[in-house]
């Protein structure tokens, strides 16, 4: 069977915008903002601190990405187990996200452990600037049952092409994207939209995010299984 080339920018992009859509990440920002609008009117404090923790999950995304991407280049051998591996465990993760689309709360879910999600509302009633770092760094580890999986199994596959400018370009944009909602939030309350109404919309549409999350993730796991066989490659042209 001839192997089917697939155009990555499109597969990193179109990734990129679902993993974005993120109940865990998006929840805690507008926590984070509703609370400091309630501590003090002060939208350039808000402003400042939302931005260093937007950039510090960006960063520490970006870090993380870049550690896998080295430790893949350095073992060859292990891509196509990882890819077997991460393929199933994506896959495993995509249906854990659909069956919360039918029945959120019910034997395992994909979601901030209750332990930490008290530690993070235990940091945003004492938000600091240093605090924002600190808790920026907290929820992009945390929040890792939400968000890893896309982020994984892309990562898994670009290692394989191998670190060049266009990767490292595809990985800073897949990052921007994942927290381009944080930032388009952040600036709707800025300029006057309440964030009761944004928490409200995230929760309404929280089912949805989680069922087109999970056909990603079974996207995606199949995807890099065919990957790891050679069965698909990916042009970075």
């Amino acid at each position: 069977m001839a192997a089917v080339t697939l155009p990555t920018w499109p597969v990193v992009i179109t990734t990129a915008l679902v993993d974005s859509i993120n109940p865990c990440a998006i929840g805690v920002l507008v926590i984070m903002i509703a609370t400091l609008l309630k501590l003090s009117k002060d939208k350039k404090k808000m402003l400042a601190i939302g931005s260093i923790y937007i950039t510090t999950v960006f960063i520490t995304y970006l870090a993380a990405g870049f550690g896998l991407l080295t430790f893949i280049q350095k073992f060859p051998g292990i891509s196509i187990y990882l890819g077997w591996t991460v393929g199933v465990i994506v896959i495993l993760m995509g249906l854990i996200e659909i069956k919360d689309f039918f029945w959120h709360g019910k034997w395992i879910s994909l979601q901030i452990p209750a332990k930490h999600a008290k530690t993070i509302m235990n940091k945003i009633n004492n938000l600091t600037i240093g605090g924002s770092v600190f808790l920026g760094m907290f929820v992009a580890a945390v929040e890792l049952p939400c968000t890893g999986g896309p982020y994984l199994a892309i990562t898994t596959a670009l290692a394989k092409i191998g670190m060049s400018w266009n990767v490292f370009w595809m990985m800073v944009i897949y990052n921007f994207i994942f927290v381009l909602p944080l930032i388009v939030i952040m600036m709707m309350v800025y300029f006057g939209v309440n964030p009761d109404k944004i928490k409200n919309w995230k929760d309404d549409k929280k089912r949805w995010m989680r069922l087109f999350t999970g056909l990603l993730l079974i996207g995606l796991g199949v995807l890099l299984i065919l990957f790891a066989n050679g069965v698909i490659h990916l042009s970075v042209g």
